[in-house]
């Protein structure tokens, strides 16, 4: 092979692992649960109102310099979080939570805001395991985000959502930014 093949060839390679998505599996011994993690070291910087496919066909976020703006599989009607109307406080850490359940398929997202340090990663506990989510930001300090998952848990009694536990978004160091519950 000449050397231009085997750079030719080297570039084929990292094209294609660049453009491959990642998905983190947790789950106890024969329980499904997913995420939407990369090993991304923080969040994806979005411009205002670029769309942001969640993971499942139908599940899109975008944010606004107002917002969170989102549709779900069941919903394709935008829905919105307002991050200036005065129903959170930014400057004490938080994590707010949306989710819609569809026969144990949970589309997942909320807002995070308040935290000390840099935004870097989110879990959320499970009754089927640990599920890894992503985060989104606007471009410069806006002092909060967006955070967002999927998950396949037990069914229950109201389709799923039983089964969510605690929403840990964590900083760059591993330390806790914000949580929900808080502790």
């Amino acid at each position: 092979m000449t050397r231009m093949q085997k750079y030719l060839a080297a570039a084929v390679v990292a094209a294609a692992l660049v453009g491959a998505p990642t998905v983190s599996y947790a789950a106890a011994p024969g329980r499904a649960a997913y995420g939407t993690n990369t090993h991304a070291p923080s969040a994806q910087i979005v411009a205002p109102g670029e769309h942001v496919a969640g993971g499942v066909p139908g599940f899109e976020l975008w944010l606004t310099e107002e917002g969170k703006y989102w549709t779900t599989p069941g919903d394709s009607d935008p829905q919105f979080r307002s991050v200036i109307d005065g129903n959170i406080d930014r400057s004490q850490p938080g994590v707010s939570m949306q989710a819609e359940s569809d026969n144990g398929h949970v589309v997942l997202s909320g807002l995070y805001y308040g935290g000390k340090g840099t935004a870097s990663r989110v879990t959320v506990e499970t009754s089927a395991g640990t599920v890894r989510g992503k985060l989104l930001e606007l471009a410069g300090k806006p002092g909060w985000g967006v955070w967002y998952a999927t998950a396949d848990v037990p069914v229950g009694d109201d389709g799923g959502l039983d089964a969510l536990g605690t929403i840990t978004v964590y900083d760059t160091r591993g330390k806790v930014y914000a949580q929900l519950p808080q502790n």
